[in-house]
């Protein structure tokens, strides 16, 4: 089975530039993770939702490869059965001409 999560949208601490670190702004996270799917063996992709989300919101990453990392080693720690993973991040509102975004796959 494969999971797909997008345009998950909130507000987060995340950056290096100081007013980055001084108020939340907008991301967009997408996500894409493939598993077995037996039926006591499944993935509520609510839950991963909500880990998602308070992972960034607790951590206040200022690199996003280290978010991307961080979310990996979670989910990957959360469900062992996912055998692929590929994470998204963007920050739309952080350049007035374009979003710019980081992502990463691995494969289990």
């Amino acid at each position: 089975m494969t999971i797909h999560i997008e345009d998950l949208t909130f507000d987060v601490i995340i950056g290096l530039l100081d007013f980055e670190r001084d108020r939340p702004q907008n991301v967009i996270v997408n996500l894409v993770c493939d598993y077995d799917y037996a039926e006591d063996n499944f993935i509520n992709y609510a839950d991963i939702v909500e880990h998602l989300e308070n992972k960034l919101k607790s951590e206040q990453y200022e690199l996003l490869e280290n978010a991307l990392l961080g979310l990996k080693d979670l989910l990957r720690e959360t469900y062992p059965q996912i055998q692929s993973l590929k994470i998204k991040i963007a920050k739309p509102d952080i350049l007035p001409q374009c979003t710019v975004a980081l992502s990463k796959s691995w494969h289990f």
